[in-house]
C-alpha cells in the first residue's frame, strides 16, 4: 500500500496513524533516515545507554549466537557447586 504525505515548509512530514500503527511507531520514537538509490527509508531506532552499548556490537552478538547454539545443541555442562566447576577448569589445563 502506498501512502502520500506532504512535506511542510520546515521539512516536517506527518505519518498517518495507520502507518504509525503498522510500523509500531509511537510519539517520541526515534527514526533513522537513510537515503539510497531505492529512495528514502525511515527505520525505527531504540536508544541504548552508553554503558550497555557493547551488547549490541557485532562481536558481542556473534558470541551470543554461538552461546545460544551451544545451549540448543547441548554443548554445556552443569555443576553442583562453584568448586566443582573450578576443579573441572583446572583439570583441562
Amino acid at each position: 500500500m502506498t501512502t502520500i504525505v506532504t512535506v511542510r515548509s520546515n521539512g516536517q512530514i506527518t505519518l498517518p496513524a495507520s502507518i504509525r500503527r503498522q510500523a509500531k511507531i509511537n510519539e517520541g520514537d526515534l527514526l533513522a533516515v537513510r537515503v539510497d538509490a531505492d529512495g528514502l527509508h525511515l527505520v525505527p531506532q531504540v536508544m541504548v545507554d552508553r554503558h550497555q552499548s557493547y551488547f549490541w556490537m557485532e562481536r558481542w552478538q556473534a558470541g551470543e549466537r554461538e552461546a545460544e547454539a551451544d545451549l540448543e545443541s547441548g554443548r554445556y555442562q552443569d555443576f553442583d557447586s562453584i568448586e566443582d566447576m573450578l576443579a573441572d577448569l583446572e583439570a583441562d589445563e
